[in-house]
C-alpha cells in the first residue's frame, strides 16, 4: 500500500520553496509520496494521505485545516510566518522532523472547532465551520449593526456594534485576543465571544462551555446588514432578520506535536513576553512539599 503525505505550502513566500524541497526529499527517504495542493484543490481531488506538512503562517495551516477536515490526518506545521501560533517547528528542523513524522514519533493534539448555521430570512440554513473563529462584521463602514445575542435559547443582551468574533481556545490568540478577549489554553473545550466596538456597558467577552448554544440575531431595524466569515476563507452574508448559530463541533482539528512542551512556553515565545525574574520550583522546595 502506496504511503501519501499531503504537502500544502504558501505559494507567495520565496522560502516556502527551498523549504519544500527538503520535506520531499524528506518524504521520499522515508518511502512517502508527496502530494502537493495547489491553489484550487478541493478535498474531493486529494488521494487518501496518512499525514499534511504544512509550509507557512497560520494561514496556511487553516488552508490545510479545510482540506483534511474530517480525516484523521494530524497536520504538521513548519513555521515560515510571523508568530505562527499553530506552527510546530522552524524551517531549519524540516529534516529531522519529517523523519520523526514518517516513523510514527509525534502525540497528536486534538484542537476544537466550530459549527455554525446561518438560517436566512427565508428560512434557507447554510452551514459553516471554523477552528479559528467565525468573525460577524458590518458590511456597511459608515453604519453598525444590531444584534441581540442568545445563549442556550434565552435572550441575554442587544446593542450595536462593529461586530464580533466567536472564537474557539485555538482562535483566542488570534482576532479575538486583538478584541480584547482572554487567552484560552488549547484543552478548554468551549468558545469565546467577544464584540466589536459595542455601544452597550454590558459588552464583555463571555467564554461559553461545550454543550451551549450562541446565537445571533441582525435585528430588523439594523442600520447595516452583516456577513460572518469563518477563519478569514468562507463567507455568508447575514442579512437584517438573518441568525446566527455557534455550536462546539464534534470533529476537531489533529495537530501532529514533536515537542512536549507545554502551551505556556509556547505563549511565552509567541509574544516574547517577560519572565525575568521568574525563580520556579526549586528541587528543595519539591523535596520540602510533602
Amino acid at each position: 500500500m502506496t504511503r501519501r503525505a499531503l504537502l500544502v505550502r504558501h505559494s507567495g513566500r520565496p522560502e516556502a520553496l527551498a523549504a519544500t524541497d527538503a520535506v520531499v526529499r524528506a518524504l521520499r527517504a522515508a518511502d512517502v509520496e508527496p502530494v502537493t495542493a495547489t491553489r484550487d484543490t478541493t478535498p474531493g481531488e486529494l488521494p487518501d494521505f496518512e499525514l499534511a506538512v504544512v509550509l507557512g503562517g497560520d494561514g496556511t495551516i487553516l488552508r490545510a485545516a479545510e482540506l483534511t477536515r474530517g480525516t484523521d490526518v494530524p497536520l504538521l506545521g513548519v513555521n515560515l510566518g510571523h508568530v505562527g501560533f499553530l506552527a510546530e517547528i522552524e524551517p531549519a528542523d524540516v529534516e529531522t522532523a519529517v523523519q520523526r513524522l514518517t516513523a510514527g514519533e509525534y502525540t497528536v493534539e486534538e484542537r476544537t472547532t466550530l459549527d455554525l448555521r446561518v438560517i436566512g430570512t427565508d428560512g434557507r440554513v447554510e452551514g459553516c465551520w471554523a477552528l479559528n473563529e467565525a468573525a460577524l462584521e458590518k458590511t456597511d463602514p459608515a453604519r453598525m449593526i444590531e444584534v441581540v445575542i442568545e445563549v442556550d435559547g434565552r435572550p441575554l443582551s442587544s446593542f450595536g456594534c462593529d461586530g464580533l468574533v466567536v472564537a474557539t481556545a485555538t482562535g483566542s490568540t488570534a482576532h479575538a485576543f486583538s478584541a480584547g478577549g482572554p487567552v484560552v489554553w488549547p484543552d478548554v473545550h468551549g468558545m469565546v465571544m467577544v464584540p466589536l466596538a459595542a455601544h452597550t456597558l454590558f459588552a464583555r467577552p463571555l467564554v461559553l462551555g461545550p454543550s451551549s448554544v450562541l446565537a445571533v440575531e441582525v435585528i430588523d431595524r439594523s442600520p447595516s446588514p452583516a456577513v460572518v466569515t469563518c477563519d478569514g476563507r468562507r463567507q455568508h452574508a447575514l442579512p437584517r432578520g438573518a441568525r446566527l448559530e455557534v455550536r462546539v463541533s464534534d470533529v476537531p482539528v489533529r495537530f501532529a506535536r514533536l515537542n512536549p512542551a507545554p502551551f505556556t512556553t509556547r505563549l511565552v515565545q509567541k509574544f516574547d513576553l517577560p519572565v525575568v525574574g521568574w525563580r520556579g520550583v526549586t528541587r528543595e522546595d519539591e523535596d520540602g512539599a510533602g
